[in-house]
């Protein structure tokens, strides 16, 4: 069985460490399942991403959505930004390294994130991620909030970023619509 631990830098965030069987044929893990997490819903979309060295992705969060995101190729870092008002770890940001190793190895750990947990990732290497998500794409829930907000203070180890369009876009936390801004009392 995986080992799941719960954040100690953002509540609601988890990080799984599955268990890895192998053989002369190669390995199996199980990278999700819906009981490793309290209070998740059941996952309705998978999506896959590939993307060069250098990418930055993020920051975005959702009020009503939760990811679960799992990088089978290539080694990424995670940025997590606690955006709930009311939450204990409200303004909390968190990196978190996933997939391959500087050292060739891979971890296979994943990385559960709840509504309200601003989120965004580098490619450390060529990557793929993997996303699974509890609600369909929903345009009025994809929000976002400015990769390089001091106040968020993120370390995303790359030192010239290819960004879209969208999130050169994005505001500053101090700048969000206090409307789009998620609530600790929301589902996490």
């Amino acid at each position: 069985m995986a080992t799941v631990t719960e954040s100690d830098v953002i509540a609601g965030v988890y990080v799984v460490e599955p268990v890895i069987h192998g053989d002369a044929r190669g390995f199996f893990i199980e990278t999700y399942r819906r009981e490793w997490f309290p209070r998740g819903r059941e996952m309705v979309q998978g999506n896959r991403g590939d993307r060069v060295a250098g990418s930055v992705v993020g920051l975005h969060y959702h009020l009503h959505q939760a990811d679960y995101w799992y990088v089978p190729y290539g080694r990424c870092r995670v940025v997590l930004h606690d955006l709930r008002t009311g939450s204990p770890t409200d303004g909390a940001t968190q990196m978190i390294d996933l997939g391959a190793r500087e050292d060739g190895t891979h971890d296979h750990r994943g990385v559960f994130i709840p509504p309200g947990v601003a989120h965004g990732f580098a490619a450390l290497t060529d990557m793929t991620i993997t996303y699974l998500v509890d609600g369909y794409f929903n345009s009025a829930d994809e929000l976002g909030v400015a990769w390089d907000d001091p106040a968020i203070d993120a370390d995303w180890g790359v030192t010239d970023p290819v960004l879209s369009a969208r999130d050169q876009k994005n505001p500053r936390r101090s700048e969000l619509d206090p409307q789009f801004r998620p609530h600790a009392s929301l589902r996490t």
